[in-house]
């Protein structure tokens, strides 16, 4: 393992960062057990990262731009302001479910004990997806798919707050209970007229 790449190490790393964020019973993932995981010293995690607080910033460096990467096709691809929504939705319910340990980073769970500084960068993360939300029921009002009286600012919250409960739920579960169970009739009655 000694001539691994320091590259291909750090996204090693994370990975099994990730991998033990799955376990549903929340403990706290110390550098010891990562290292004991990865059957490489402390040190050599610390060689690729500060602290662990930086291999959380990693795990969030990469929800973000997958993410949003994939918020900015639905808005180039789709003209329909609540098909954009859906489809927002869709994609970020069905990144927790292939992904639960980030899940665990999503809904701040895996970050109680960690530096305040990457809860509050989750929070950002909540905040911009629900502006992105807000623009596409902008659209669907322009589009006339949604009343011109629509409080586009309280929907967009409204789906948002849904989401987060779906990924609560999903890691409160053990990820049993799958965010995308009955969404087909639970996004009809949140997109309604």
């Amino acid at each position: 393992m000694a001539s691994t790449k320091t590259g291909e190490r750090k996204t090693q790393i994370l990975q099994m960062l990730a991998l033990l964020l799955e376990h549903p019973r929340g403990e706290r993932i110390t550098t010891a057990a990562l290292a004991a995981r990865l059957q490489v010293s402390e040190a050599a995690l610390y060689r690729h990262f500060a602290s662990k607080a930086q291999m959380f910033e990693g795990l969030i460096d990469f929800i973000e731009n997958t993410v949003f990467t994939l918020v900015n096709q639905i808005a180039d691809g789709e003209e329909s302001g609540t098909a954009q929504v859906r489809k927002i939705v869709l994609m970020l319910l069905a990144f927790a479910e292939r992904n639960p340990g980030m899940t665990r980073v999503l809904i701040g769970d895996a970050l109680v004990s960690e530096d305040e500084r990457l809860q509050e960068r989750m929070n950002q993360f909540a905040d911009r997806i629900e502006a992105s939300l807000r623009q596409s029921l902008r659209q669907a009002v322009t589009r006339n798919e949604l009343p011109s009286s629509e409080d586009v600012s309280a929907r967009a919250s409204l789906i948002m707050h849904f989401v987060l409960g779906r990924w609560q739920r999903y890691a409160k579960s053990g990820w049993k209970k799958t965010p995308s169970e009955h969404l087909d009739v639970q996004l009809g009655l949140l997109l309604a007229a």
